[in-house]
């Protein structure tokens, strides 16, 4: 049973399209999956397109009980394996902190219940997308996740990013969820005839070693055009839906291999390669 977190601390990096990219590549192999959108754009419950709840997300996380947990998800248009508890503007207001906040701890006492085997709902897979940001959400994300993963563009700003996100994830780890592991970094949008993307891929690599995916994800229209269909990027039945289904395929199984080996310990990125980014 795995619990993903995806996570990034920039927009547009194409974090939601990596979270449905697993989601698709889950339903391929008849993984039951449970998609919570924790991010307030709700893009990932829009292409997902699931029936109405009688509770939402914001319900889930001030009152994570039974009786509200077990209405609060519906089946994704997808497919009958694939469930959302589904986000949206609503939830931007969880996002900070408050005197009023809810404990950081209800989704991961949600999440528990969702992939309970004694429950009926009980799920071998859970999503969840978090929003660009290292706020209260995504450390609510952080508590409940078995594993996080960071996705990043090949960008000047690629090893900076994901120095503070991992960071992040190992303060949790070892002050608060001892059973999260890093994942790794996947590179979205990447262009292989772009010289500067094999740069900035190669200084990721220098700085944080085997957590960098070995696949990075290209850059390919078939992602934008299965989303705007709400249709899973595995029927995209195209050249770059091909080849982006098959890269999915990849990141999915290791992130499931994972689950039975030991925790992924991070290494301390090189501080040569943050000074001189920032620079």
């Amino acid at each position: 049973m795995q619990i993903v977190a995806v996570l990034s601390l920039k927009g547009g990096v194409g974090k939601t399209t990596v979270a449905l990219g697993l989601t698709s590549a889950a339903l391929r192999r008849n993984i039951r999956t449970l998609v919570v959108d924790l991010d307030p754009q709700g893009n990932a419950t829009a292409t997902l397109d699931p029936a109405g709840a009688e509770y939402g997300l914001a319900d889930v996380l001030a009152t994570p009980r039974p009786p509200i947990l077990g209405q609060a998800v519906s089946q994704s248009a997808w497919d009958e394996d694939i469930h959302v508890l589904a986000g949206n503007e609503d939830i931007e207001s969880l996002n900070e902190q408050s005197p009023h906040a809810s404990p950081l701890d209800n989704l991961a006492r949600a999440t528990s219940w969702f992939a309970d085997p004694n429950n009926e709902s009980r799920y071998d897979l859970i999503v969840l997308d978090c929003p660009p940001s290292l706020g209260r959400l995504t450390r609510s994300a952080l508590l409940a996740a078995t594993g996080a993963l960071l996705v990043t563009e090949p960008t000047m700003y690629a090893v900076s990013g994901a120095q503070r996100a991992f960071q992040a994830i190992e303060h949790t780890r070892e002050q608060q969820n001892p059973q999260l592991k890093a994942l790794g970094v996947l590179v979205n949008k990447f262009r292989a005839r772009s010289h500067e993307h094999h740069y900035r891929i190669n200084e990721l690599r220098e700085g944080f070693g085997s957590l960098v995916m070995p696949v990075a994800l290209p850059d390919r229209l078939a992602v934008q055009q299965a989303a705007g269909a709400c249709t899973p990027i595995h029927e995209w039945a195209t050249p770059g839906g091909r080849e982006i289904a098959l890269a999915f395929n990849l990141v999915l199984a290791r992130i499931l291999r994972s689950a039975r080996r030991g925790r992924h310990h991070l290494e301390p990125p090189d501080p040569g390669l943050v000074e001189d980014e920032s620079a």
